[in-house]
């Protein structure tokens, strides 16, 4: 037994630094590309602008345009940093529920949790509340009675019945999106047009202190989601697997479930539904990278933000006047691959 022991704390302590190299590596690629996908957004839009100008831009070179600049600062820098933000943390988010529930399918979209907030949201912002912490509080409060709901709907002897759980979560997004309707028609002010505008995914009105407020926020939630991303891996593995190695199920899942899900609120509070996000990058990166939750967590959280950017540019410069929301974009990647899935988890 003590030789059974020692073996596997040597294979442990082996295997610690080729997952260190191995994280280090994906980490620094896809920060690289995330670097690059943010400086093409700062690029491109409906002024152009050259690489150079950006550059003079960042580096504070008082040569350059001073209205070019301020558009730089202004609009494109808050917009671009608030893609990353919510790319990151529907990404993160996607991949919690995946795992938690074992199911490829599984996203704060289809789940529900989206559709909760953005009712809460769209209470706050009739109620007149301001946009932090007023309608993020009615969003979390909405997405936390969403996800309650569904797991009430769903209760058995676990919170892992991953096939009720996921049906249980689509009927609640149909029934939000209901009320969601209701609330709109109910709704004849000058509200109603940004409110439509912003359920759709909206990207445009991005200031500062929102980017500032909604980092503060969400990095303690990735630090957190990084930390029990071990406990993940383990509960793929089965629950009495998770339970030999020392995981508190319970405990770890309402943690999970809670994190996630205020994340994915004060990102519908700030941006409105954007669907799909959290299923196209854990689906791609898992394919690309394996199953290990150690890796995919900063790995979700970098490839994600660059998703978002992608999406919200092409966003900007594929009408040829005005722009489209980002969920409109998220919805065409993300549709078909949600139907791609489907098929396949059917066989």
């Amino acid at each position: 037994m003590t030789r059974q022991l020692n073996l596997k704390r040597i294979s442990h302590d082996a295997a610690v630094p080729m997952l260190l190299k191995r994280l280090a590596i994906v980490s620094l690629s896809l920060l690289i590309l995330l670097c690059g996908v943010m400086l093409l957004g700062l690029c491109m839009g409906s002024a152009e602008s050259g690489f150079q100008a950006v550059v003079n831009a960042l580096t504070g070179k008082k040569d350059g345009d001073p209205m070019m600049t301020a558009i730089i600062w202004q609009l494109r820098f808050p917009r671009v940093l608030m893609a990353v933000l919510v790319g990151a943390a529907l990404s993160v988010g996607g991949l919690v529920f995946q795992a938690l529930l074992r199911n490829p399918l599984a996203e704060p979209y289809i789940l529900g949790i989206s559709g909760g907030a953005a009712v809460g949201a769209i209470i706050g912002i009739l109620m007149g509340f301001s946009r932090f912490p007023g309608v993020s509080a009615t969003a979390f409060a909405g997405s936390m009675m969403t996800l309650l709901l569904v797991i009430l709907m769903s209760s058995g002897e676990t919170l892992l019945k991953k096939d009720a759980l996921l049906l249980s979560g689509v009927m609640l997004n149909a029934f939000c999106s209901a009320i969601i309707m209701f609330l709109v028609s109910m709704a004849h002010d000058s509200r109603l047009h940004s409110i439509i505008f912003w359920l759709m995914g909206d990207l445009s009105i991005v200031d500062v202190g929102q980017v500032g407020i909604l980092s503060a926020l969400l990095f303690p939630c990735f630090i957190l989601i990084f930390y029990l991303s071990h406990a993940m891996n383990l509960l793929l593995m089965g629950k009495e697997m998770a339970q030999t190695m020392g995981v508190n199920i319970r405990a770890v899942t309402v943690t999970l479930l809670v994190t996630t899900s205020f994340m994915v609120s004060i990102t519908v509070a700030n941006c409105g539904l954007l669907g799909f996000v959290g299923l196209v990058m854990p689906h791609l990166l898992r394919l690309l990278l394996g199953p290990d939750h150690r890796v995919l967590t900063p790995a979700c959280a970098l490839g994600g933000g660059a998703y978002m950017v992608v999406c919200d540019l092409l966003a900007r410069v594929l009408p040829e006047q005005g722009e489209m929301p980002a969920g409109v974009i998220t919805a065409i990647i993300g549709a078909p691959l949600f139907i791609i899935l489907l098929k396949r988890s059917a066989k």
